[in-house]
């Protein structure tokens, strides 16, 4: 999609209803679904976290940014997922925090991000961490300068292959709370993005299907 076309149409994602849960639903494993209620985790202490799911234009075409992360000894090593992170003391609200971490990973400045809402929380049960997703835009051209000791390299989607049922599949993976099960990705090149990314993605897009 051209980006003209899209900052012309993007502002009524203000104004629609977000589908919430059922959209996470549609990318989680069998086993995660329990676990995407709030009744589950609302008594928990959980760590709070905020990402930014930033659409820019590159050749004037629409696309998403996703971070590949380090190999590490954790849970979400070498897995893609939006810039963001944890909450920080100094961070005066999560929105704050989504576009710190952003401008801290790939070197985004907040002044260049119009935010236009928050997308529904979602919780991940391995680390803990209830994440908030915000959803971004960038109306000029960017270049990315990633924060090495974090970040390994850039996935960049166009927004067509986003919308294109096609990039999803079922894919059989070890995770961290279950052994060979079936696990619903986007196949993005060479990369399979799932867990709560996907499921983030999964609301992105079908709110995207209310107004294009």
């Amino acid at each position: 999609m051209k980006f003209d076309t899209f900052l012309q149409q993007i502002p009524k994602v203000t104004t629609v209803e977000l589908p919430s849960v059922n959209a996470h639903k549609l990318m989680a494993p069998l086993e995660r679904i329990a676990s995407l209620d709030p009744a589950n985790y609302k008594s928990i202490k959980t760590k709070k976290a905020a990402v930014m799911m930033l659409f820019y234009p590159k050749d004037g075409i629409t696309h998403l940014s996703f971070i590949i992360r380090n190999s590490y000894p954790g849970v979400h090593s070498s897995q893609i997922a939006f810039p963001g992170g944890k909450v920080e003391k100094e961070d005066f609200n999560l929105q704050h925090t989504a576009l710190r971490e952003t401008y801290e990973e790939i070197g985004i400045h907040p002044n260049q991000i119009t935010v236009l809402r928050p997308f529904t929380q979602i919780y991940i049960p391995p680390s803990n961490f209830l994440v908030h997703p915000f959803l971004g835009i960038c109306n000029d051209e960017i270049s990315f300068t990633l924060q090495v000791e974090e970040v390994a390299g850039m996935v960049e989607l166009p927004l067509s292959e986003l919308m294109n049922d096609a990039i999803i599949v079922q894919k059989t993976m070890d995770t961290s709370y279950a052994k060979a099960i079936s696990v619903p990705c986007f196949k993005v090149g060479e990369h399979y993005i799932w867990g709560a990314t996907a499921m983030m993605m999964s609301e992105l897009k079908e709110t995207l299907k209310m107004i294009f």
